[in-house]
């Protein structure tokens, strides 16, 4: 079994996954920065200084001035505004996320040159393209 977990742990996959994960942290911290330092600002800025943090809603019936002091006091709280921040960073990352995986695969996918290759449209064998006759089926190509 310890055989079979090393192999496992030392695969190529395994370490792909590791690196994978540790990029995506400081990938994340990234994009939460860019959302909450940079676009959520914008976005307060537009809708006329509305901070998505401090929308939330005291369980305890009470008024608070912000979620800070909400939580000081101790009270519960439904903090929605700090969901709608995640759903935001949530959105960039899987965006930024889509267009790297969208500029990999069009790296990665080869570039077709010109053929080399046609169809016998007799015995539809694949025969070089300046053949004139078939050496499958001997017919003579137009």
């Amino acid at each position: 079994m310890w055989k079979e977990f090393k192999e496992f742990a030392v695969r190529g996959n395994v370490i792909d996954l590791a690196v994978g994960l540790v990029l995506g942290s400081a990938f994340t911290a990234i994009v939460n920065s860019l959302v909450e330092d940079i676009i959520m600002p914008l976005i307060s800025l537009a809708m006329g200084g509305v901070d998505f943090q401090n929308w939330f809603i005291a369980l305890d019936g009470s008024n608070y001035a912000t979620l800070a002091a909400a939580k000081e006091a101790g009270a519960a709280t439904l903090n929605y505004g700090v969901l709608i921040n995640a759903i935001i960073n949530f959105l960039f990352i899987a965006f930024a996320v889509f267009m790297i995986v969208k500029a990999i695969n069009k790296i990665r996918r080869p570039v077709e040159g010109p053929a080399t290759t046609k169809e016998c449209p007799h015995c539809k064998s694949e025969i070089a393209i300046d053949a004139t006759r078939c050496p499958h089926c001997t017919s003579e190509l137009v």
